[in-house]
């Protein structure tokens, strides 16, 4: 269970106004999209959307499908989640999904009501927290548009994977 604080910040940030305008509706300018990870899917942390608050840090991101994914016959980008990271406990919490389906058209938004968790080395929470805690950590943005950063995404995906 989510601690008061957290509840609170929470709150307190959907209360906000500007910052969490921008959270709501299809948003395809002013992002400052940097790729995190590769995996089944790739994932891009928007760093135009970082908003910190003590040790709580809320970020945007975006998860890229490979080039043929369908659900119920409509072909998908991805979709979109907001997150609240804690930067000291290390530890995540996904607040939502919003798939994007080709051509950009998102949502609705799906809240997503499971507890914060720590975020484990090497999964994708750990990767978002890691840019969202310390976002001079990262250089220049691999996308700016939604679609580069499905072109970026893709391409990711399909490149090949090395052993070490």
């Amino acid at each position: 269970m989510k601690n008061a604080l957290q509840t609170t910040v929470l709150g307190l940030m959907l209360l906000a106004g500007p910052a969490w305008a921008r959270a709501e509706g299809p948003q395809s300018e002013g992002l400052r999209l940097v790729l995190t990870g590769v995996g089944r899917f790739a994932v891009l942390a928007d760093l135009s959307t970082i908003v910190r608050t003590g040790d709580t840090v809320r970020m945007r991101s975006l998860q890229v499908t490979e080039d043929d994914f369908q659900a119920a016959g409509q072909a998908y980008w991805g979709g979109w989640s907001w997150w609240a990271f804690n930067c000291v406990a290390r530890t995540a919490d996904r607040l939502d999904f919003a798939s994007v389906r080709e051509g950009g058209t998102e949502g609705p938004a799906t809240p997503d009501a499971a507890p914060a968790y720590a975020a484990a080395a090497g999964g994708d929470a750990a990767e978002l927290l890691a840019v969202a805690c310390d976002p001079a950590s990262v250089g220049e943005a691999d996308a700016d548009t939604l679609a580069d950063a499905v072109r970026v995404g893709r391409a990711a995906l399909a490149a090949p994977v090395t052993a070490h």
